[in-house]
């Protein structure tokens, strides 16, 4: 709902510099993220390693003209911009959305808890969508930015919101109280997340519990009700086994994959079955079901409704799909703000590729939200529109400004409809958006156009990445570049993707092994510089080709390349000079200094853009002394090429090993490799997890054995699971005969016998419950890739770029 920027800085008290009139309908945080640049307002949020402010000068440069900023900014260059200016840029934006959230009067669900809340509050948003036009926080939006961006979408045309609130430390839930104003609090449960942040479980459920300090109604497990802060005049409703609960759950029945539980509300029997065996769903539809309950919807409604809930993905998930497309499925849910962060990550991910939106109608929407929907799918590069429905097949089969801009619109009445039509062969080298509402059964779509290989697959989660190199950042400080390595097929988990990540987050530079790879990278859109560190005359006409940046390590290259530059009339053609300080495998050493400065200094063929070299044994304490000497031998021969050259370049010598060593190794670039992944020293994040999943399951008498030449031995009567995984996938036939095991139900399953070409079978005598399909860890979260690697003696590298290109690849965005 537009506001006048004029009300915008009322709101927030403090001195502005309006000259225009604006009408503001989208906050913003993010600069790559603008798309209606003329009703976008700017905050200039400052962070440890991030200003803001220095992003004003390219968004007005594309038409943003409101701008929320710190009073230490200059403001006084820019004459027709708004400016509202103040203390805290922060404190703003919640001020802000504070006083949004204040004109509306329909009922506000505020949920927070140390685990659930995200999953409760999309089951509870399709649970209730029949009966109410919803409001929620898009996907997990339960920060101190995240909430006040949720709740600026509310609007006078929704009737009923649910609002997320995550916090991590004490101090933070006065603010976002302030925010969501619930009328209605639900308490999910205590648990060990961000225990750090508190002194005691207690101090953070008193914390979580500022949520409710002015709702109605609170919902709060039975077990913790007495351990809440006094209740003031508010209604509180518990869930649990004790007979004193307002929902006394009397039987939990596991059958055939459902729960059949019986329960006691307002003293009647209640009962109610759920798709879902696993203790934490059972929970959290509990959660759901007393609140339904409460709100007087009747069972046979609940029901229905129940039984047409799934598991929910909560990440977006890239997987190949037919015909070199790639295929975004973020079907769990449908609405104008969870369509938007879709199509940003997919402009973000396409690259060259068109992008290609598969939409569903959104469920009990009115006619001006599906107006809404138009307005925001002109702002980005759809080239081809699928819509499923009746209410957007109405809405695009007439003229609209998407059709006038050259997108392909075909529209269909229901997803049965649109399956016995689809033909594959339509979608070539796409990048494909599935969204849509659960009730739409999307996942009928995904299993026709996604690319059907074997079941194991490489999850590689793109926002602890992102997260790992924000880390880094942190470590080096705001004036150190940063070089990302995407060699080997980005250390096995797909170098482009990866390298869109680093692009989106304004890596400095990249680096490939060799032409091809970098060759690939332009291919898919990549604009970054990138360093090919391996390269020959051969590869000469691409680097020029595809404007590709080599290391020169060596008097012959040198020579040779410089050559080839004079002939083909190119000056000041980058190159990244390699000095062998100690590693001795590539690099001009230490006596050929001279020459590459007589060959560089007074021409202009060559331009070199960074000098550096490779520490032979960084983050090794008993190597210390060595390691200094390499970065003084460095110093001393980098000057004296840069006084020869006569202007200044960049130096680098640290890779992931040295980046958390002392400060005087970063120099002005570092080169972050596999601590990108989350390997290495310091708070870095799991990116990449291995899984497959159990084929067969058989039980084996002690006296038999298991595997090629009878090579796993039993010691008694065992029960043996066959997994999807061998050599030919990359899992290293080291590992056999009992040195590795994998992950299975919270356990670990020795391997036995010989590691097979497509096969492994795995110990899980030990471990009850597993059944044939189950999901099985090979690396990740649980099992770290350090041990695997050293149960296999070799190294987590070797480990990431052996696993095979049949194995599919997930991308993930939490």
């Amino acid at each position: 709902m537009p506001t006048s920027i004029e009300n915008i800085a009322s709101i927030v008290a403090t001195q502005s510099k309006l000259v225009k009139q604006a009408s503001i309908a989208y906050l913003l945080m993010d600069s790559r993220k603008l798309t209606f640049p003329g009703s976008t307002l700017f905050f200039a949020i400052t962070t440890a390693n991030q200003d803001g402010h220095v992003y004003i000068k390219e968004l007005v440069q594309k038409g943003v003209y409101n701008f929320v900023v710190h009073t230490h900014f200059d403001t006084s260059s820019y004459s027709q911009i708004n400016f509202i200016v103040v203390s805290d840029v922060v404190e703003a934006l919640q001020k802000i959305a504070a006083a949004h959230r204040a004109e509306f009067d329909y009922p506000v669900i505020g949920i927070t808890g140390s685990n659930g809340k995200t999953i409760v509050k999309e089951w509870l948003a399709q649970l209730l969508t029949p009966h109410y036009n919803i409001v929620r926080s898009p996907r997990s939006y339960n920060s101190q930015i995240g909430v006040p961006l949720s709740v600026w979408g509310m609007t006078s045309q929704h009737n009923f919101a649910i609002f997320e609130a995550g916090i991590s430390q004490k101090g933070e839930m006065e603010a976002l109280a302030n925010i969501i104003q619930p009328t209605i609090g639900i308490l999910t449960n205590i648990g060990t997340a961000h225990e750090a942040g508190f002194f005691s479980a207690k101090e953070k459920l008193a914390e979580k519990c500022i949520l409710f300090e002015n709702a109605a109604t609170i919902f709060v497990p039975h077990n913790l009700v007495q351990d809440i802060p006094s209740v003031h005049n508010q209604k509180v409703i518990t869930w649990g086994n004790s007979p004193l609960a307002t929902l006394f759950i009397q039987q939990v029945v596991v059958n055939n994959g459902q729960v059949e539980l019986t329960g006691m509300f307002n003293k009647g029997t209640k009962k109610l079955v759920a798709p879902f065996v696993d203790k934490i769903a059972i929970e959290n539809i509990i959660i759901c079901w007393a609140i339904l309950l409460h709100l007087g919807i009747d069972e046979v409604t609940i029901q229905e409704g129940v039984l047409q809930l799934r598991h929910l993905e909560m990440r977006m998930q890239i997987r190949k799909a037919q015909n070199s497309c790639y295929l975004l499925n973020d079907s769990y849910s449908n609405d104008l703000s969870s369509l938007a962060l879709a199509l940003d990550y997919a402009k973000q991910q396409a690259g060259n590729s068109p992008i290609t939106l598969i939409l569903s109608d959104f469920l009990n929407s009115p006619a001006a939200s599906l107006v809404k929907v138009v307005e925001l799918l002109v702002a980005y590069p759809i080239r081809k529109l699928i819509t499923i429905g009746p209410n957007l097949s109405g809405l695009f089969v007439q003229e609209n400004p998407l059709r006038k801009q050259g997108c392909a619109i075909y529209c269909y009445n229901s997803t049965n409809e649109y399956l016995s039509v689809i033909e594959v062969a339509d979608f070539k080298e796409e990048f494909i958006v599935l969204k849509g509402a659960r009730t739409f059964e999307f996942e009928k779509i995904n299993a026709v156009l996604q690319l059907q290989v074997h079941q194991t697959r490489l999850e590689v989660n793109l926002t602890s990445l992102a997260n790992n190199l924000k880390y880094i950042r942190q470590l080096t400080g705001p004036n150190v570049k940063l070089m990302a390595m995407v060699k080997a097929f980005g250390y096995g988990s797909g170098s482009v993707e990866v390298a869109r990540v680093l692009q989106f987050h304004h890596a400095d530079y990249l680096a490939v092994a060799y032409a091809d790879e970098g060759i690939e990278l332009r291919k898919a859109g990549i604009h970054l510089p990138i360093m090919v560190m391996n390269v020959d005359a051969a590869a000469f006409d691409a680097l020029v080709q595809f404007h590709l940046e080599p290391e020169i390590f060596s008097v012959g290259l040198l020579t040779e390349f410089q050559q080839f530059i004079q002939s083909q009339a190119l000056h000041n053609f980058p190159i990244h000079l390699k000095l062998n300080t100690g590693m001795n495998r590539l690099g001009f050493d230490m006596d050929q200094i001279q020459f590459v400065c007589d060959a560089l200094k007074q021409q202009s063929d060559l331009k070199v853009q960074t000098i550096f070299s490779h520490l032979s044994a960084s983050g090794q304490p008993n190597f210390a002394s060595f390691t200094n000497e390499q970065l003084a031998n460095f110093n001393q021969a980098a000057e004296s090429i840069e006084q020869a050259l006569g202007y200044p370049v960049v130096k680098h010598i640290a890779n992931t090993g040295a980046i958390a060593m002392e400060k005087k190794f970063h120099l002005s670039m570092v080169r972050l490799g596999i601590g990108l992944y989350g390997i290495g020293a310091g708070k870095l994040e799991t990116v990449v997890q291995f899984h497959t999943t159990i084929a067969q399951i058989r039980k084996v008498a002690a006296a038999e054995t298991v595997g090629y030449n009878r090579s796993g031995k039993l010691s008694r009567d065992s029960i043996i699971a066959t997994v999807r995984l061998g050599y030919a996938d990359g899992y290293s036939r080291q590992l056999g005969r009992s040195k590795g095991s994998m992950w299975v139900q919270g356990k670990l399953a020795p391997v036995l016998g010989d590691i097979c070409m497509d096969m492994t079978m795995i110990d899980i005598t030990d471990i009850p419950g597993v059944q044939e399909g189950d999901d099985v860890e090979v690396f990740g979260s649980n099992l770290p890739i350090e041990q695997v690697a050293n149960w296999a003696e070799t190294i987590p590298y070797e480990i990431l770029t052996s696993i095979g290109q049949r194995v599919k690849r997930v991308y993930i965005q939490d």
